[in-house]
């Protein structure tokens, strides 16, 4: 009977003591911490799910050319590092996003999000974490064996290009973020500073005489010479739109480009040297060794600039304007010298041989002898064409309708190119017009640049653009163009424009200033006085 009661005794103290025990528990569920949850279950389709900590939500690290480090234990919600580095060792809600800059994933490392790195590199040690997406641009992936993402496994790029971009990063952080060209702590820098030093040295030896004319511009017109820079830096995109526009005038493009970054290049030596001669108050001309001296002084001051934060960006801005204003405006000045005015040598062309003064007769009254008659008109006519030329007003000239107009300046490039611009963007609305009410083929739009080139040509020896950029087209005999010879003129355009649009800019080689259309069809493109009658 004993036995049987003892095992019923010790169950009843084991039982008592357990509801003691839980009798004696905290009610915030700190019994179920006890238990151990069992493991979350792994499938192909739907990655790991932890429980988020609500606390670390909005607390967001943002890091502009700084280093970030995260320590274990702690939680953010998401990160953004630029131009720094990143050490994730604790755990991060969201995502992480390092733009120019390295991440280092410890082995406590958690991301519930993905881990995004432009142009910069990531490394991930045994036991780190990226629950979805894994994405490097410009960089490399150090990760061991076993690591995988969630999400995504994209890596773009290579140790050689993640090695270079890392060796710019100091620059990126410690220059261009602080508004400055040059660090002085980069050994590399020094060496491109080193470099475009010599480049422009040899430029300035080499071309030291249109060097100077740029120094005496900048100096003669300064603010002149800064707001025509800004005008070309404005006129750029408009006027490469324009050529894009125009489909033919995209092999253009890269000439214009190239034009403005040569522009851009002689005109900062002619500000080095400009700057030079400042501090020196050297007279022009100079002298070969004192213009190196202005070039290595000036050189030398805007180094010492291009070092301090913000004024170094400013000042490199501010020269590449100034050489761009001072090249253009030098241009400008060296074309006028080789092309005088229009006036200047059409005015006598134009001006008709005066006949003999007549011999009046004592018997014969004046209005009836034709001599005189015939002089006054002429020297009238000579004067009215004088006036029309030399851009007097309308009313005070008498333009001569029959003069030879093959007797007028040719044409230069640029007018013809923005005649041909206009030209196309007016056919271009018409033909865009005609297409909402009948469906035209691709090649009618050719077809009808092509009639109204050669119709207009025809009809008043030139086009709507021409007449804008007073421009008219005539034969080499100074006749006006018949329909055979704008056909021909027109049929022949097509080849100059098929070879990459060689046979136009032939005009800038061309002693006449003709196209080779313009040699087939043997004709003159000539620039006319405004108020030239058509």
């Amino acid at each position: 009977m004993n036995r049987v009661q003892r095992p019923r005794g010790r169950v009843a103290a084991a039982v008592f003591v357990w509801l003691a025990v839980v009798c004696c528990l905290p009610l915030d569920g700190g019994a179920q911490s006890q238990v151990p949850a069992p493991p979350a279950e792994r499938t192909p389709d739907r990655p790991v799910q932890t429980p988020i900590d609500r606390e670390a939500w909005g607390r967001d690290v943002v890091r502009i050319g700084q280093d970030y480090t995260l320590n274990a234990g702690d939680a953010i919600g998401q990160a953004l590092v630029v131009s720094g580095t990143a050490t994730i060792d604790g755990r991060v809600e969201r995502d992480v996003v390092v733009i120019f800059g390295k991440v280092r994933l410890s082995s406590t490392a958690a991301i519930e999000g993905s881990l995004i790195v432009i142009g910069g590199s990531a490394s991930a040690m045994s036991g780190a974490v990226v629950r979805r997406d894994l994405v490097v641009v410009g960089g490399e992936m150090d990760s061991p064996v076993g690591f995988m993402p969630g999400g995504q496994h994209i890596v773009v790029g290579s140790r050689a290009l993640g090695a270079r971009v890392e060796g710019v990063l100091p620059w990126l952080s410690r220059g261009l973020l602080w508004g400055r060209p040059i660090v002085p702590g980069l050994p590399w820098v020094w060496s491109v500073v080193g470099a475009v030093f010599f480049i422009y040295l040899v430029l300035n030896v080499i071309f030291s005489r249109s060097v100077g004319a740029l120094a005496e511009t900048l100096e003669a017109r300064p603010l002149t010479t800064f707001a025509a820079g800004m005008l070309v830096l404005l006129l750029t995109g408009p006027v490469s739109l324009l050529l894009a526009v125009s489909v033919v005038g995209i092999a253009v493009i890269p000439f214009v480009l190239c034009a403005l970054a040569a522009a851009w290049i002689i005109g900062k030596v002619g500000v080095l040297r400009w700057i030079g001669r400042s501090v020196l108050r050297h007279e022009s001309p100079e002298r070969p060794l004192r213009s190196i001296g202005s070039f290595g002084l000036g050189a030398a001051v805007i180094s010492v600039a291009y070092m301090i934060p913000v004024l170094g960006l400013v000042t490199w801005v501010m020269a590449g304007i100034f050489g761009l204003g001072a090249a253009a405006l030098t241009f400008v000045a060296g074309y006028r010298r080789e092309r005088p005015p229009a006036s200047a040598r059409v005015q006598a062309a134009v001006r008709p041989p005066l006949p003999a003064p007549p011999v009046y007769h004592p018997l014969v009254p004046v209005d009836d002898q034709p001599a005189a008659n015939q002089y006054d008109r002429t020297a009238s006519q000579a004067a009215g064409a004088a006036a029309s030329v030399s851009g007097q007003p309308e009313s005070s000239a008498v333009p001569m309708a029959g003069a030879d107009l093959a007797a007028f300046p040719r044409a230069a490039f640029r007018d013809r190119l923005a005649a041909f611009v206009l030209d196309l963007i007016l056919v271009l609305i018409a033909y865009q017009v005609a297409d909402d009410y009948a469906r035209l083929e691709g090649g009618t739009f050719f077809f009808l640049l092509l009639v109204y080139h050669i119709g207009f040509w025809t009809w008043k020896g030139t086009t709507v653009g021409g007449i804008i950029c007073q421009l008219r087209v005539v034969r080499v005999d100074g006749a006006p163009l018949a329909f055979a010879d704008a056909l021909v003129r027109g049929l022949s355009s097509i080849f100059s424009l098929a070879v990459a649009g060689l046979g136009c800019l032939w005009i800038l080689k061309d002693r006449d200033r003709q196209a080779w259309h313009d040699r087939i069809a043997g004709t003159f493109v000539v620039k006319v006085p405004r108020n030239w009658p058509l």
